[in-house]
């Protein structure tokens, strides 16, 4: 089965020849194969006509077509398809007791899926031209599922019986849907949800004065705190330290012993705590995504690693290794060194000891939040000396223009763009990228800058495990780098040195540099939670707190092995 896709955002016909449909040899026998669309503006592709020569996305001008052809079982019609040479979905996860995860890179349908099975999307089935009401949808899905779960979830969702609560993936629009003061939004939530997911000190603070990992606790806390039948959790460990995401995983396998919960999650260890059983999405990004039927946690997350299902004997990429290839060359040349820094706000100080900062070495921050992590990395990229490329925590995408007029002024380094995926987004306008297009580009923007330190902040924000790890190849042997960043896989790949925060988050922070090893142990251990490399891929995975694996490692002060 073959089918086409075609990214209207890229598409640019007023800039063009329609150079796809000239190309198209089919077309030159005398059949429509490609033609201009009823908007007569954009190009479509017949799918049942299209031979699969790649002809058409090789001459687009703005690599605008993608032609797949999908795996040879999947013949049947989608859940979902987005328009005529549109994404498209196949299959749907199971919604069963417990906590059910979703895990696969962005823009393969997590979030569709989601929107589908809460009720906020009625799935078209690839039927694109038919009129059918949600409620006769619904039916027909009950009846395609005949015999699974799915069946009677579709014929209670069809006669309005089912009560989704949504905790939607981009927190950072709440303030313009609910105002007023997070008490006024929180006014009916049990008081240990507000302790465990340590939210007291907010309480009274307006909306948008919120920070991101603030408005995520309280986006959890508020669907928490519904009554409802399932509920279902997109990407809730976004912008929240490790000791948060714990918290935030306990509070939701909590819910799960009373209703059914589904979540989309990137960061592994979450997973790890949070889920009893995964589904794995793969496909191509922005084109189509498949969901495979469900697996145990550990076995799914080490399915996805290895990217091939030998239950459907389908390859989607090569392994991922958490164990590095590349030979890290020490260096003594010293690449800056920094005395004593203190900032005193009042409220709230931070103080980082001194130390050298050596060429070639990548060192990894970690800690809580609001422990001046952050205000240490603006410190030192506003110090005279090293000339430092800095990444920000939180990023803005006010720039008018495409992608290529931002990076106009940088070295187009060739491995950073390939790692990062950035030669398909050149044309796009830098307003209209996703969170984690935006993160690739800002990232890109900071590496290609000629620098002698690259200072990235919270790097791996929006991005899936896949281009999470294509990052830390990436960084592995770029230069001298300093990363802050919550997901410990990342930083335990890519760190030569860690430089551990810690103090009372909001009031006082200390940061100092240590090994690696020694900083990971020791942060986990005032977090109370235990990692162990998995036999089989070496990621560093966490044990579920009060395992037995969790309270023997407890029992030798092994927090990290």
């Amino acid at each position: 089965m073959r089918i086409a896709v075609l990214d209207q955002e890229l598409c640019n016909p007023e800039k063009c020849s329609y150079e796809c449909i000239a190309a198209c040899p089919v077309n030159r026998q005398g059949e429509e194969c490609i033609y201009v669309g009823p908007d007569k503006k954009h190009p479509e592709i017949s799918e049942t006509l299209c031979i699969g020569c790649g002809l058409c996305h090789k001459k687009c001008p703005f690599n605008a077509w993608y032609i797949v052809n999908l795996p040879e079982e999947k013949k049947e019609n989608p859940i979902m398809q987005y328009g005529i040479n549109g994404f498209r979905v196949f299959g749907l996860p199971i919604p069963v007791s417990g906590v059910v995860g979703l895990l696969g890179p962005n823009g393969t349908g997590k979030t569709t899926a989601l929107r589908i099975l809460s009720g906020q999307m009625a799935p078209n089935l690839g039927l694109i031209s038919e009129q059918k009401t949600k409620e006769e949808l619904y039916e027909t899905l009950s009846k395609t599922h005949r015999g699974t779960e799915l069946q009677n979830y579709f014929l209670t969702l069809a006669r309005h019986g089912m009560k989704a609560v949504y905790k939607p993936q981009q927190v950072s629009l709440l303030p313009k849907a609910v105002t007023g003061k997070v008490r006024d939004l929180l006014k009916e939530c049990p008081q240990e949800i507000i302790v465990r997911l340590e939210i007291e000190t907010c309480m009274d603070r307006e909306m948008p004065q919120l920070s991101g990992g603030e408005l995520q606790r309280v986006a959890i806390a508020a669907a928490l705190m519904k009554d409802g039948d399932i509920y279902y959790f997109d990407e809730p460990s976004s912008y929240l330290d490790v000791r948060q995401r714990v918290n935030a995983a306990k509070a939701i396998r909590a819910l799960s012993e009373k209703k059914p919960v589904m979540a989309v999650e990137h960061d592994l260890a979450t997973l790890d705590i949070m889920a009893d059983r995964i589904h794995i999405f793969y496909g191509s990004p922005g084109v189509y995504g498949i969901v495979s039927h469900p697996y145990a946690v550990n076995k799914g997350v080490n399915t996805f690693l290895d990217g091939y299902i030998p239950e459907e004997n389908v390859k989607f990429r090569e392994p991922i290794s958490f164990v590095s290839s590349v030979e890290k060359l020490h260096s003594n040349d010293v690449a800056t060194s920094f005395s004593d820094v203190t900032k005193d706000y009042g409220a709230f100080s931070v103080t980082v000891d001194s130390d050298t900062i050596y060429k070639n070495e990548v060192i990894g921050i970690l800690g809580a939040n609001a422990l001046g992590k952050t205000t240490f990395a603006r410190a030192l990229a506003e110090q005279e000396g090293a000339r430092i490329s800095y990444k920000p925590q939180y990023l803005e995408s006010d720039f008018v223009g495409t992608v290529a007029e931002l990076l106009v002024s940088t070295s187009h380094d060739a491995s950073v763009m390939r790692h990062m995926g950035i030669e398909r987004l050149m044309e796009r306008k830098v307003a209209n990228l996703s969170g984690g297009e935006l993160q690739r580009v800002a990232i890109a923007l900071c590496l290609m800058t000629e620098a002698e330190i690259y200072l990235l902040d919270e790097p791996s924000a929006h991005l899936d495990v896949e281009q999470r790890m294509s990052l830390a190849k990436l960084l592995k042997g770029f230069g001298t780098v300093m990363i802050i960043d919550h997901d410990l896989a990342l930083l335990n790949y890519v760190s030569d040195r860690a430089m551990l925060f810690t103090g009372t988050p909001g009031v006082k922070g200390h940061g100092t540099i240590m090994p690696l090893k020694q900083g990971i142990n020791e942060f986990l251990k005032s977090v109370d939670i235990t990692f162990r490399l998995d036999p089989v891929t070496k990621r560093p995975r966490a044990n579920k707190p009060g395992s037995v694996k969790d309270r023997e490692q407890k029992d030798r002060g092994a927090y990290y092995e």
